[in-house]
């Protein structure tokens, strides 16, 4: 009996809508450990290939019989073997289709809500990895706001709206992810920006991204606000006087951390005073919309991950540290380990490399670590 193939996009659809799933994961116990698929409603259970190579007999009484039984490995093909073992002991399951990979680099496009004059926002969750990504559209125009490498995808949503990409920003120079910016401004003729603070070592041509600065779509208004900390250079962004858009200074249930480029102790002070001064001196009815979520819980029904200023700042443990120095140890002494690669894809996104595409998917694979635990 052929077995059935699940794609990411639909494993993504269960997880937001809190749908029932059992993963037997069969991954070696560490990459299971470090990183997994996560839901409210999943279950799972993690033995490693080579332990059911003898077969799925034993494994079988600890399988439901209530929910759906997802397959699960790096690349696919071990999972494909095992939901086949598991086919010939009468229990029906399926694998996921190009495995992890393919689940690390899946994007859920979500739209957040309307801009001004008939505009629409959309953020693209990139549920396996935790990115954040967005797209404004207005009057046929489009900017596109920390992209991911997968460029296509913003490339051909953009044409499906009947849209033409302005604009591309990346609030900072990325270290646990590789932007697909400059790519999608190459392929429409955008503008491509960046903060120079972040850019001292960068290969190729870009626009200044610097505070106050402004660029329209349509009707829509994109402003700059320097908000350096987890880079000397983040910058954050005012949609419209409705969205703040974060990058990767603050999250919704956790703050961003100063050290991916060994400057922590030099950059906690830069953190505190974004965080501390700059935005609170921001309207609280801003919507916040980071580049980044930590664990699902903070995505809301929907699927899509926000909320507003005001409320962070009474939720938000990062935000209510009246201690200096208390705040400056738990920056930086409660950091989780680097990014896997963090030092190579940074040099990608300088420019200084070019790694291909299987390289790169390599060296995304594992969990966001952008934000102090």
């Amino acid at each position: 009996m052929a077995v059935k193939a699940m794609a990411a996009g639909e494993v993504a659809k269960k997880v937001i809508n809190n749908e029932p799933l059992f993963i037997l994961d069969v991954r070696n116990g560490d990459a299971f450990a470090d990183w997994k698929i996560e839901g409210g409603n999943i279950q799972y259970l993690n033995i490693p290939y080579f332990d059911l190579l003898d077969g799925v007999e034993e494994v079988v009484s600890d399988l439901p019989t209530d929910r759906d039984i997802l397959v699960v490995c790096a690349k696919e093909g071990s999972s494909i073997m095992v939901a086949e073992m598991l086919s010939e002991e009468g229990v029906h399951s399926a694998y996921l289709s190009g495995g992890m990979k393919a689940w690390s680099e899946h994007l859920e496009p979500v739209k957040v809500g309307d801009l001004k004059n008939g505009g629409e926002l959309y953020q693209f969750v990139r549920i396996g990895k935790g990115c954040l990504s967005y797209m404004a559209i207005s009057e046929g125009e489009a900017a596109v706001i920390d992209a991911t490498r997968m460029a296509d995808i913003f490339l051909d949503f953009a044409q499906e709206k009947g849209a033409v990409i302005k604009h591309v920003f990346d609030t900072h120079l990325h270290a646990d992810h590789i932007s697909g910016g400059r790519t999608i401004a190459e392929a429409t003729g955008a503008t491509y920006y960046l903060p120079p603070a972040d850019a001292e070592e960068v290969v190729f041509e870009y626009q200044a991204l610097v505070n106050g600065l402004e660029a329209s779509i349509g009707s829509t208004k994109v402003e700059a606000l320097y908000s350096p900390g987890h880079t000397i250079g983040s910058t954050s962004f005012i949609v419209d006087d409705q969205y703040l858009m974060t990058g990767d200074i603050l999250f919704i249930d956790s703050i961003g951390r100063p050290d991916l480029a060994g400057l922590a102790e030099d950059w906690v002070g830069d953190l505190r005073e974004s965080l501390y001064s700059r935005f609170q001196e921001l309207a609280g009815e801003l919507t916040v919309l980071p580049a980044h979520f930590m664990i699902i819980e903070e995505l809301n029904e929907d699927g899509s991950v926000s909320k507003k200023l005001g409320e962070l700042f009474k939720e938000n443990h990062g935000l209510n540290i009246s201690d200096e120095q208390e705040f400056r140890d738990m920056v930086t002494k409660n950091l989780p380990p680097q990014p896997n690669a963090y030092q190579d894809i940074r040099k990608t996104n300088m420019g200084k490399i070019t790694p291909d595409e299987e390289v790169q998917r390599e060296m995304e694979i594992g969990p966001n670590r952008c934000a102090v635990r």
